[in-house]
């Protein structure tokens, strides 16, 4: 069977309880003054219970886990138990009420002297089966073949009784065998091999619990502590049964209580384990399910209570008016309980913590014109740990090569250790821990440590995903503003450094140079007067350093501006620079033309500082400088053939940093591919728009 059929055919066995639940209701509110029959003790309509909450609670489950037989159960249960309040309610309507000659009402009366058997031995099944639908071990298994040989025997026991009905004295069975009394034993001897099965299921859970670790133990709880009750109100009833003998159809009211609230227990049990642990992880759809089946029962109590109960008041059943005055009460209040309904459901799945989506767009409101780090990763923390009811949270950046922690809530808890930057990192002790992706690349991790021995349910593990995966894109903004001022910061220190630079070489090289050379032409003009031949020398001696201090300036010049660059562009300058490098570059320049000056001196200086890096630590033999246009970018890559080194563990140096604030400050990429012993390749790209000046 597919999900989608599993689920349609849950809902609808769901649809067929509630149903037979609100006709059971109808015929017992229309036949309120009616007598209780003999042998029932005065508690009508407690069936309808089961069958609401057995039937809800399968239907969750059965459409989501329709090979789990917990569901089905269940289901079965709501339906059973709907059913046979229908049965009674019509049956005391037809004899005993209004009803005349209603069709079926002996069979009617019939149904609920025997259905109460399989419609609660189903428990003994839960206990044996909760939570995954296998007995704890294979041993067990024949329990399941007791419980099903004592239900079927009690069936037919109490279904073939002759005599009058013992819930329904007034009606003898009309599907009675044998001699009286016969049957009667049968079903006692079914009924101890049915109490055995729920006492042996009983222990089952006992064990599986004490096997039992972390979520599954607190889900366990509940149901061991529902069984217990069910368990210890069957036993009273059993023993209050055999005290009074089988010769009498009293039934104590206490114990009829105690037997009721015992088996309502389980779906409740059930239903908390699911809602508080997650046991099935459909918190959303339990929500929802919560609040469309508290505007069913509030449309049916509007319904019944002013068409049927007003109506038979007034003497006026069936009237349309009072139906036309309940859908106008129903529309009228239907928004005010639909919200008060939410609250009630979402408090009972998430307890005093608020939804997922709650906490994702309260997220996004607190994050909204937040870009300090003083406070976005706090406010991060915070959130976490309070969606998630952990003990702990930490939040950790990426710095260089490893993770450092940022920020923890609470706020004076001891600060967690660094962590490796890799995707798999792990903080020691936490029950989570996910990376903050951004485009791929690691910004920094949530962990989330839940304490007090507890642990963290599928739903509270997405929710941490999916706050990981939005604070992706917060990291991401507030990475960049910091970087945009740490490159604001570098840029005016380099612009500083390089200020100095230039003044020292123009103090250490061309002002003294310039100078020097006055101080000699000052020689050279004495020696004039005295020896024309020595200054003719001198002279000629002071036009070769004259020569040299003008090459010192054009140097000079082409640090700050090339002339070759601006007057024959990016491949004449490169190949000019290429020879300068003491290893052969081999320039290849493939349909580059003339770009905007920002754009030429920018990859310019990018290839310089890369090569200039070839040189000093790259130990190669050869190096290339390929140049080209493609997509509406001009491109750059400089490789080499020497040694290599790992990008994701070595943290880059000044140079990588210039060329990366470099292509940075004009819109540009910077890529490194490199690995130990295969060499480097440093690309570029900058948009140039499709067009050359």
């Amino acid at each position: 069977m597919s999900p989608r059929s599993a689920a349609r055919l849950a809902w609808s066995l769901w649809a067929v309880g509630v149903a037979l639940a609100v006709a059971a209701l109808v015929f017992l509110v229309i036949s309120w003054e009616a007598p209780t029959p003999e042998g029932q003790f005065g508690f009508r309509g407690f069936a309808v219970v089961f069958a609401f909450t057995f039937g809800t609670v399968g239907a969750l489950v059965a459409s989501r886990h329709p090979g789990n037989p917990l569901g089905w159960i269940f289901l079965g249960l709501g339906v059973a138990s709907g059913f046979q309040e229908l049965a009674n309610q019509y049956a005391i309507h037809a004899i005993l009420g209004d009803g005349g000659d209603l069709p079926l009402a002996e069979a009617a009366a019939w149904v609920p002297a025997w259905i109460w058997v399989p419609a609660t031995s189903g428990a003994m099944f839960i206990l044996l089966l909760f939570p995954d639908g296998r007995p704890p071990s294979p041993r067990w298994r024949w329990v399941l073949a007791v419980g099903v040989l004592g239900t079927a025997v009690a069936s037919v026991g109490f279904a073939l009784e002759p005599g009058p009905l013992e819930n329904f004295a007034v009606i003898d069975n009309p599907f009675g065998l044998g001699p009286e009394g016969t049957m009667s034993a049968v079903g006692e001897v079914g009924l101890a091999f049915y109490g055995v099965a729920i006492v042996l299921s009983a222990l089952s859970l006992v064990a599986r619990f004490r096997r039992s670790r972390g979520e599954q133990r607190q889900q366990l709880k509940w149901l061991a502590a529902s069984g217990l009750l069910l368990s210890l109100a069957l036993a009273s009833s059993f023993v209050g049964q055999f005290a009074r003998g089988t010769d009498t159809n009293e039934i104590d009211l206490r114990v009829a209580v105690l037997v009721i609230a015992g088996f309502a227990s389980l779906p409740v049990a059930t239903g908390i384990a699911i809602l508080r642990h997650r046991l099935f992880d459909i918190d959303i759809v339990i929500s929802k399910t919560l609040v469309y089946a508290a505007l069913a029962v509030f449309i049916t109590v509007v319904y019944v209570g002013v068409v049927v109960g007003v109506g038979t008041l007034v003497g006026a059943r069936g009237d349309p008016f009072l139906s036309a005055v309940a859908a106008a009460l129903v529309a009228l209040a239907f928004q005010p309980v639909r919200r008060s309904a939410q609250r009630f459901a979402n408090r009972l799945v998430y307890g005093e913590r608020a939804t997922p989506y709650e906490v994702l767009s309260e997220l996004s409101g607190r994050f909204a014109g937040t870009y300090s780090l003083d406070d976005v990763l706090p406010r991060m923390a915070r959130t976490v740990a309070e969606a998630t009811g952990a003990a702990e949270a930490d939040v950790f950046l990426a710095f260089g090569d490893e993770l450092r922690p940022a920020a923890s809530w609470p706020a004076d808890a001891p600060p967690a250790p660094a962590l490796p930057l890799r995707e798999d990192a792990e903080l020691p002790g936490a029950d989570l821990t996910v990376p903050v992706r951004h485009a791929g690349r690691v910004l920094g991790a949530l962990a989330v440590t839940k304490g007090s021995g507890g642990s963290l349910t599928p739903t509270e593990e997405r929710l941490v995903h999916d706050l990981a995966g939005q604070a992706g894109l917060v990291l991401r903004n507030v990475a960049l503003l910091e970087e945009l001022r740490a490159s604001r910061r570098r840029i005016v220190q380099a612009q500083d450094d390089r200020a100095r630079a230039l003044e020292r070489n123009i103090h250490d090289g061309a002002q003294q140079q310039l100078v020097a050379l006055s101080v000699k032409l000052r020689l050279a003009q004495q020696l004039a007067q005295r020896d024309p031949p020595k200054a003719a020398a001198a002279l000629e001696e002071l036009q070769g350093e004259l020569q040299s201090a003008l090459e010192d300036l054009r140097d000079l010049a082409r640090g700050i501006y090339p002339p070759l660059l601006a007057d024959k562009g990016l491949a004449e300058a490169l190949q000019a620079q290429a020879r300068k490098v003491p290893i052969p570059v081999e320039v290849v320049a493939d349909g580059v033309g003339r770009y905007q000056p920002e754009i030429e001196s920018t990859v310019y200086f990018c290839v310089l500082e890369a090569l200039q890096n070839v040189s000093k630590y790259a130990q190669a033999t050869r190096s290339a400088v390929r140049l080209g246009v493609a997509d509406g970018d001009l491109r750059f890559a400089v490789e080499d053939d020497g040694v290599g080194f790992d990008p994701g563990a070595t943290p880059r140096g000044t140079g990588l940093q210039n060329l990366e604030d470099r292509l940075a400050a004009v819109g540009g990429e910077l890529e490194i591919v490199s690995a130990p012993g295969a060499g480097t390749t440093v690309r570029g790209s900058i948009s140039i728009g499709g067009t050359a000046t």
